[in-house]
């Protein structure tokens, strides 16, 4: 069966202010890193649009019906739903944080 492609991407403002913030620690912290780390982010994010099934369900989702997935790039972890028009990002986290059900 060939996947349907989404052409939709829709950010919640918490992973939009979680993507800046990880900027902004990448570049106090290792600035080399910066761009290799944030386009690898949007790269991914970016994919989802036409991959949004290649990643497991989230299973940090309390009572996930498998709309709710994650996706992980170097060590972070993109949670995001899939609906039948649009991919939402719901938030990114670094994998050594502790995790949060939600």
């Amino acid at each position: 069966m060939v996947q349907k492609k989404i052409k939709i991407i829709v950010w919640s403002k918490n992973a939009a202010n979680q993507y800046y913030e990880i900027l902004e620690f990448i570049e106090d912290e290792a600035p080399q890193a910066l761009p290799i780390v944030g386009n690898a982010l949007m790269d991914a994010i970016e994919d989802l649009a036409a991959q949004y099934n290649s990643h497991p369900p989230d299973r940090f989702k309390n009572n996930n019906n498998g709309t709710y997935k994650a996706a992980l790039v170097y060590s972070y972890r993109i949670s995001y739903q899939v609906t039948e028009t649009a991919v939402y990002i719901l938030r990114i986290r670094h994998t050594s944080r502790e995790p949060l059900n939600y």
